[in-house]
């Protein structure tokens, strides 16, 4: 998911996603500003970057394509079935206020790193030393040059070829919504009309927004559509995440853990995401090395 809260769920981002996804929006993905600092000073003033290894990974290793390749495979394999099943639904009940029956079908994909790939965005900010700046990601934005993730736009077209509408859901402000959707079809991604962008802000009547949750969002798409799927890279992109603590998150799982793989599919996102805040207690305001050592904290030497 790209879209970023701050502390709670839209986020979920070291450095921004860009997605914290808790109380405070912030845009999906998250890369930070280009610095005029030189790559060496900014290594010298802020050490190893959390983010090296992670980023790396995304852009030259072939086990990011064969993931993201095999689950959106994987995907579509199961589309004929969900079309076939008349009580197929990929909402949970809480954000499903209205029967399916009878709707025409969608699917429900977030943006950042489900379906555009931001790295680049990312790079900048481990090479510059910087975390996630909304000016500089509006501005990554606005270039329209996120190639798609792997996999996507063949399971994209499959979908539409069926009569399935692709709704993109995405913690990207609404105001990014003509570079987004010029984005998305430069890269041959169905876009139906302007509707199918659900950016952050996005008023949905009966239901107020809980700062970057995607659950008023959703409940609009259940109001038009019959869900069969649900793609992201944030557990807060298929359900809401109320409490952002590792016990929270684990009881998410373990209440809704049988929904992927068929219902729901989940995109691989080292970079960052709603799981990093949780590490830290949801507070952005720590200094980055407070941040840092928390995460340390967190970390099992044994089982």
């Amino acid at each position: 998911m790209r879209t970023l809260l701050l502390p709670l769920l839209v986020l979920t981002l070291p450095l921004a996603a860009c997605k914290r996804t808790d109380t405070v929006p912030v845009p999906e993905p998250a890369v930070a500003a280009a610095s005029t600092a030189s790559p060496a000073s900014a290594e010298t003033a802020s050490g190893a970057d959390d983010n090296l290894n992670a980023v790396l990974w995304v852009q030259t290793s072939t086990e990011y394509e064969a993931l993201t390749t095999q689950t959106y495979r994987a995907a579509a394999d199961h589309l004929e079935k969900a079309l076939a099943e008349a009580n197929w639904d990929a909402l949970v009940p809480d954000e499903r206020a209205n029967a399916a029956d009878g709707l025409p079908p969608a699917v429900i994909l977030d943006i950042d790193e489900t379906v555009l790939d931001n790295s680049p965005y990312q790079a900048r900010l481990v090479h510059n030393g910087q975390e996630y700046d909304e000016v500089t990601w509006a501005e990554w934005v606005a270039e329209k040059r996120a190639e798609p993730v792997p996999g996507v736009v063949d399971f994209a077209k499959a979908a539409e070829a069926r009569g399935v509408t692709l709704l993109y859901i995405s913690n990207r402000a609404q105001h990014l919504n003509e570079a987004t959707l010029a984005n998305l079809r430069a890269v041959g991604l169905p876009v139906k009309d302007d509707s199918v962008f659900l950016g952050l802000g996005r008023v949905v009547e009966g239901c107020e927004q809980d700062g970057s949750e995607k659950n008023c969002r959703r409940q609009w798409a259940g109001r038009h559509y019959r869900v069969l799927m649900q793609f992201g890279d944030q557990l807060g992109d298929f359900v809401q995440v109320a409490v952002n603590t590792p016990e929270g998150r684990a009881g998410l799982m373990e209440d809704y853990g049988d929904w992927f793989g068929e219902r729901w599919w989940m995109l691989p996102n080292p970079t960052y995401g709603s799981w990093e805040p949780a590490a830290f207690n949801n507070d952005w305001t720590q200094p980055r090395a407070q941040r840092r050592e928390a995460k340390r904290a967190a970390l099992e030497l044994a089982r």
